[in-house]
């Protein structure tokens, strides 16, 4: 009676581990593709800096902020629309605690009695810095670190496409 009772045992817990793993498994392959699909919108924000800026460009001669996350999201499937005002209302909204490589960033500027958005990916998330990729309508397509005050105290909010 006692071997049976182990014999029971030893086919459930192993029941439970099989499942464990079917189970677990999916979950490990979302984790990765998330991960791999992070690493290819940042990979295509990059790829452009150098790129001059250009209103409403959506190409390496010239593209603005929204063309540039536009693009980057493209390479992945994602259709995002084509103006930041727009952007920054899709996906779930982040705080700044909360933030990771791949979220968007959007700012809300006041300029000469006008207010403009402006957009950007968050590329790097470390201690004393977080950079984001960005079409400045001054310098093109660069790197900045979004701490930085002029930054920083435009910020509108954050949103997450990638889950």
């Amino acid at each position: 009676m006692r071997n049976q009772q182990i014999t029971l045992i030893k086919y459930l817990l192993s029941a439970l581990l099989i499942a464990g793993i079917f189970i677990s498994a999916p979950a490990q392959k979302k984790k990765k593709r998330r991960k791999q699909n992070i690493e290819s919108v940042i990979a295509t924000g990059r790829s452009y800096i150098g790129t001059p800026y250009k209103w409403g460009g959506m190409s390496r001669s010239g593209i603005d902020c929204s063309g540039l996350i536009y693009n980057s999201y493209k390479t992945i499937g994602v259709n995002l629309p084509r103006t930041a005002k727009d952007q920054s209302k899709t996906g779930k909204k982040r705080g700044w605690e909360g933030i990771r490589e791949g979220d968007l960033v959007y700012f809300k500027f006041k300029k000469k009695g006008s207010k403009w958005f402006h957009s950007g990916m968050i590329t790097y998330v470390g201690k004393d810095k977080i950079l984001f990729v960005h079409s400045s309508s001054s310098k093109g397509v660069v790197e900045s670190n979004l701490l930085a005050d002029y930054y920083k105290k435009n910020v509108k909010n954050f949103r997450r496409v990638i889950r």
